[in-house]
Formats: C-alpha cells, structure tokens, sequence
C-alpha cells in the first residue's frame, strides 16, 4: 500500500486536506471520487519517521468524540446509511485523527467490513468499550440506541472527570505558586540580608540559619535541585510504569487526604457507569468486566473487578467478591445484589452511577469553599515563615541598642 496526500472539496464546499492508502494513485483516485469528493491535487508520499502520526493516549478529545456519536445515531435513525453517515461525518468532524480514521472506515465499509470490524481496525481512535457496544448493536439491530448511550455515557463521564480536575487544579495551582515565591524569596531577597546579619555579631535564631543555609543552597548549587528534582521524575516514571508500582499509586491515590474519597467515588461512577452500558447493550457479563477493567481508572478497583469476573466464572454471584473489597461501599455492593436477584442490574448500575456522579459533584463544590481559604493560609504561612526569619534577627538587634 502507498500513502497519498491530498486536497479535495466535499459537496458542501468545504476544503479538506488529509492521507489515504491505496494500491496506487488511480485507486486512491478512484476511492476519492467513490466518496463523493472533487479532487484538486493527490500526491504521493514517503513514509518517514518525521512523517508518522504518533499519538500518546487518545488523540480525539472527549468532546469530540461525543459530538460524532450523538450525530452518527441521529443520521441512522434518519434513515442515512452507515457509509453516508460515515463519509458526512468525516467531512465535518473538526479531529483530524478522527477524520483520518473515518475516512479509512469509510474506505472499509465499501469494501463490505462490517462497521464493528472496520472501527477494530483503529483502536487508537476508538476505545475497546466503543468497539464492543457497536458490535452488540449491530447483533441486535439497534446501533442508533447503543450509540445514544455510547454519547450519554462519554458525557457523564467527561462531567465527572472535569469535576474531579477542577477540584485538583486549585490547590496545585496553589502549589506552584507557594513553591514559585518560596524560590524567588530564596533567590533574590534573602541573600540582601546576609551581609548584615554577619555584621551583626550575633547568634541568629535556628529559623534564620535554616533559611540562610536553604537561599545558600539554592544561590550556589541550584544544579543540584534541578539534576535532584528530574532525577525524581525519571524515578517516579519508572516507578508508575511497573505494574507494583502503578497499584502502589492508585492505592494511594484512594488513600490520600481530602482527595482520597473523591477519587474513589468518582472512580466507583466510571466502573458502574461502563458496566451498566455494556450490560444494558447486550454485551456478555464477562466480556463487559474485562472491558470494565481497563477503564476503571484504579488498578486497585480493576484487581476487585478481576475477582469478580472469577468468582462469575466459578458460578458464583457477582456482588460476593466486591463486597470483599473495601473500595466499594456497601450501598454499590447491596444494591448490585438486588440487581442480580431481580434481573435488573443495569438498572441499578445506572442509580449507583447517578448517585456517585451527584455526590463528586457535591464534594468537589464543598472542597473549593473549604481548600481556597486554607490555601490561602498555608501560602501565607510559607512566605510568612521566611519573612519572620529574616525580621527576627533585626527586632533583636534593634532591641539591644
């Protein structure tokens, strides 16, 4: 297969510029015509390393990616064919990785690949749990319905975690800023003081020498903060890449203070959230636990839902191991039993999603009322802790004239 540049205009008169694949240079023209496009120029090009499109996590953003499943189930239940629908929303998508890949699953729907299959085909693009309620909805003639649920559970799920950065975004920016003025404090008022305290004759308080000694530190071996400083980022990289350490952080991360609990519940939103998806779109219960496990967001959560996913194999009810786990409350793994006895367990999925999605939402608009008056404090504190130490010694030398 050769890789071709091109510059079309769509039906609407839109300009777009993108990549195809092809046998050669009539095929691609060919395939750029078949989609109804009016081709100004088709060049072909070499791949390159400069050339390739690498791409770190998923490169379509969330609100993207909803967009285009609200707009694919509206074209289907208007009566719009996959491959129409396909080609409509390539033109219009402003992602470009998703354009890209929409255009390649155009190419393989005309070929006669399943919709399912063609999207298997670019996991970058779309995530394994899109793949498997597609499939599901094709099995069961209802893909306008999967993908309506597809962008209600994207939409929920880029609500919650929107809410949990927000919560986290203040008091990191606080953060940085305590750290930015501890450093220029250090850097650049301290050291106008140093001269005349050693003038001064005197013995300076404990605080003061600690401050010296740190604006000394930082003055004349910076290089040793900066060379310490990434090499505990490179440590802290390794560290999360190890499948131990990666658990030890998630752990953590549901351990810590204040924002423990909030990570926990918004992780127990995701889980149950996902699973009432794939359960209400047919998807198999083991199938949807596997899929499940990967999105949880907590290797801790995923290791719970891995022994659940046992403990179903062993003919076993599937609330018996979660309850087992102190990650989740009694609330999710009662009211998952319930579902299970009465049929209805996507049913409950859905209130325990709702209930813990209302519930990061109430604690994160609590903690910003309760972190930005202490922040405030604790950055106060800091810049007056140097302050002090530096007016300490000149009270004391005024006192003695």
């Amino acid at each position: 297969m050769q890789q071709f540049e091109y510059q079309v205009k769509t039906g609407n008169g839109r300009m777009l510029k993108g990549k195809l694949s092809a046998a050669d240079k009539p095929s691609a023209m060919e395939e750029l015509r078949r989609r109804g496009l009016t081709v100004f120029s088709l060049v072909e090009t070499r791949q390159s390393i400069l050339s390739m499109e690498i791409y770190i996590g998923n490169p379509v953003k969330t609100v993207h990616f909803i967009i285009y499943c609200r707009q694919f189930a509206t074209l289907i239940r208007a009566g719009v064919s996959i491959v129409d629908a396909t080609r409509i929303l390539a033109e219009q998508t402003d992602s470009k990785p998703l354009r890209k890949a929409l255009m390649d699953v155009g190419t393989s729907l005309l070929r006669g690949v399943a919709f399912s299959q063609a999207v298997q085909e670019h996991r970058k693009v779309f995530p394994g749990l899109f793949i498997s309620m597609i499939r599901a909805g094709e099995e069961s003639g209802d893909l306008e319905g999967t993908l309506d649920r597809l962008a209600l559970y994207y939409e929920k799920q880029h609500a919650t975690t929107e809410k949990i950065k927000s919560a986290l975004t203040y008091p990191i920016t606080v953060g940085l800023m305590a750290i930015a003025a501890v450093v220029y404090l250090l850097w650049a008022i301290v050291p106008q003081f140093v001269t005349m305290f050693e003038s001064m004759n005197a013995e300076l308080p404990a605080v003061t020498k600690v401050v010296l000694a740190l604006s000394e530190s930082i003055q004349n071996r910076w290089y040793y903060w900066m060379l310490g400083l990434l090499l505990l980022i490179v440590l802290y990289q390794v560290f999360k890449r190890t499948e131990r350490g990666a658990y030890l952080l998630d752990y953590a991360k549901l351990k810590m203070p204040i924002f423990g609990k909030l990570n926990q519940k918004g992780s127990i939103a995701q889980f149950t959230r996902t699973f009432a998806s794939l359960y209400a779109s047919s998807v198999p219960v083991l199938q949807s636990l596997s899929i499940v496990e990967e999105v949880a967001g907590n290797r801790v959560i995923g290791a719970a839902i891995r022994s659940a996913g046992d403990s179903l194999r062993q003919g076993k009810p599937l609330s018996e191991p979660l309850k087992k786990a102190w990650v989740f409350p009694p609330l999710v793994t009662q009211m998952i039993a319930i579902g299970e006895e009465t049929g209805a367990l996507d049913q409950m999925l859905s209130k325990i999603a709702d209930f813990y999605e209302m519930d990061v939402e109430n604690t994160v608009d609590r903690l910003k009322s309760l972190l930005e008056p202490l922040l405030i404090a604790f950055l106060a504190g800091i810049v007056g802790l140097i302050v002090a130490a530096i007016m300490l010694p000149m009270f004391s030398m005024y006192g003695n004239l």
